[in-house]
């Protein structure tokens, strides 16, 4: 037989092996086509608008009549003292939260994983959800009336047992407290399902071996329970790493106020601001822009990283 012919055969039986293997699993792939076509409609068609900021877009005109303008515009937006500050908010809040807010499920998910009352398991991991359903326009109000300088629950109970107010909302530092605290509250019950899913795969016959070496409960959980979720915990704090410069609107817009601008006033808000409040379409493309392109330098540096000195990554 010719190598020819060989390499023909080999390839002819390569192409029914795949063929049968579709036949087989066609309801797969057919349940693939509607995120997909999500994927094609609502992440990859939107590309399209990147463009916008290399012209200088007119709502009138569209993007295709829109004079091309190159990189005016991000010189533009650097040159922004505002750009900056914002820039700078956005990686602070980013970081307090990634202190604050990441080890919260974990520690949350550990505590759960370790109560033996199905029961009140049940119960407690129930009203840890809840707040994850909330809009941030309730979360907000809930925060106003609780934290309010002069008619918040909080400082209402302060005064009556003789102590002064307390500035949550209207001064830096206790507003950037309140705003993480508020962050926690509503996503870490959430996040962890995540890591109680990875916690169902431990093999129990760990435990009953630590148990007969004689192991204290938190050598379990460090020896144990901890390495056995350490690819979803790097997973995570990689994809939050990768929003570092990108960062919710409703969260900062709706807690924060003029007194604590200096420090709520984000990226997000910024692009609010001079994209729908002020028509500059094609400055607030450029932030966004910029948002994606460093984020996606955070998420493979990242992961370059973890794989360098964990051994996992997502890619």
């Amino acid at each position: 037989m010719t190598k020819a012919k060989a390499t023909y055969l080999n390839g002819t039986s390569e192409m029914k092996r795949r063929s049968s293997y579709m036949k087989r699993y066609w309801q797969l792939y057919a349940l693939l086509t509607l995120p997909i076509v999500y994927f094609l409609i609502f992440r990859y068609g939107p590309m399209y608008g990147v463009q916008i900021a290399f012209k200088d877009f007119n709502l009138f005109q569209g993007i295709n009549g829109s004079e091309w303008i190159g990189l005016q515009a991000f010189r533009e937006v650097f040159a922004m003292n505002d750009f900056y500050t914002t820039l700078r908010n956005t990686f602070m809040l980013n970081i307090l939260d990634l202190i604050v807010s990441f080890p919260a499920p974990i520690i949350l998910a550990i505590m759960l994983y370790e109560i033996r009352s199905k029961r009140f398991k049940k119960i407690s991991q129930t009203i840890l959800y809840i707040p994850h359903f909330i809009s941030w326009v309730i979360i907000g109000g809930i925060v106003y009336q609780l934290f309010g300088t002069q008619s918040g629950m909080v400082n209402e109970v302060l005064r009556t047992l003789g102590f002064q107010a307390i500035p949550f909302l209207t001064e830096k530092n206790s507003w950037l407290i309140t705003y993480l605290f508020a962050g926690v509250w509503q996503s870490a019950g959430w996040g962890t399902i995540l890591y109680l899913a990875a916690l169902t795969g431990v093999n129990r016959e760990l435990f009953e071996a630590a148990d007969v070496d004689g192991a204290s409960r938190m050598r379990k959980i460090w020896h144990i329970t901890l390495p056995s979720i350490r690819p979803t915990i790097v997973t995570l704090l990689i994809l939050n790493l990768g929003n570092m410069v990108s960062i919710g609107f409703d969260r900062p817009y709706i807690i924060g106020n003029t007194a604590v601008r200096e420090y709520s006033d984000v990226l997000s808000t910024f692009v609010y601001r001079i994209g729908l409040e002020s028509g500059q379409y094609t400055l607030a493309t450029v932030v966004g822009l910029f948002q994606a392109v460093v984020g996606l330098v955070f998420v493979l540096g990242s992961n370059y990283i973890s794989k360098k000195v964990t051994g996992d990554g997502i890619l």
